[in-house]
């Protein structure tokens, strides 16, 4: 199939996941896949830039939660097809982030949110979950090989466990090894300040950008 042929696939890929259509992404991949697009050429040419749409549309006020997760529905159809192709190869990610909703929050639908653009952004992200305790951020760093964290509130009571986070990074010595960002309905820039976060992000897109920057990767 040629490059002509070929262009219209991604781009109606890239449309069916800022529609929030699962089965057409999903059918549109596998058909690109047979065409014999490059897996890698589908990450940077259709999703990536889907979800970076979906970002802007929802900073815009374009979007609102609904839609920006059937986004992310639409985007793991085609991921899930995508990424076992990607398994091995040194450019597969723009990097590997943990994220999750620091301990005794439970909360986890704008952690999810921020998951789910910075996928579409072709990070590597560990989903921690939610209630997630100080020590199982320090072994993201040690076991699962993580280049920053993702730390999200909800509650004022418990964005104090940002700063016990923090606190576990610098006794386990690999503070100096990763980036940390933070979010949340309560958290801001002079609270990620106080604690010594390396940024802060007030929703999903933001946080993508901040990602990119802090990670030394093109915007």
């Amino acid at each position: 199939m040629t490059a002509e042929s070929v262009s219209p696939l991604i781009a109606a890929l890239r449309q069916a996941v800022i529609d929030g259509q699962a089965k057409d992404a999903a059918a549109l991949t596998e058909q690109a896949l047979a065409a014999g697009v490059v897996p890698r050429s589908l990450v940077d040419e259709a999703l990536i830039p889907a979800m970076d749409e979906a970002g802007r549309l929802f900073e815009a006020g374009e979007f609102f939660v609904p839609e920006l997760l059937v986004a992310a529905r639409a985007l793991k159809a085609s991921q899930a097809l995508v990424t076992p192709l990607l398994a091995g190869s040194a450019a597969a990610t723009a990097g590997r982030i943990a994220i999750g909703t620091v301990k005794g929050d439970m909360h986890d639908i704008g952690k999810n949110l921020v998951l789910a653009l910075l996928q579409g952004g072709g990070f590597d992200v560990v989903d921690l979950g939610a209630d997630v305790p100080p020590e199982r951020f320090v072994a993201a760093i040690t076991d699962d090989g993580a280049q920053m964290l993702g730390l999200s509130a909800l509650l004022t009571t418990t964005m104090l466990q940002m700063k016990a986070t923090m606190e576990a990074l610098d006794r386990a010595g690999v503070r100096g090894s990763v980036k940390v960002i933070v979010g949340g309905a309560p958290v801001t820039q002079r609270f990620a300040d106080e604690i010594g976060a390396d940024g802060y992000a007030d929703n999903a897109a933001a946080a993508v950008v901040l990602a990119r920057r802090l990670l030394g990767r093109p915007a």
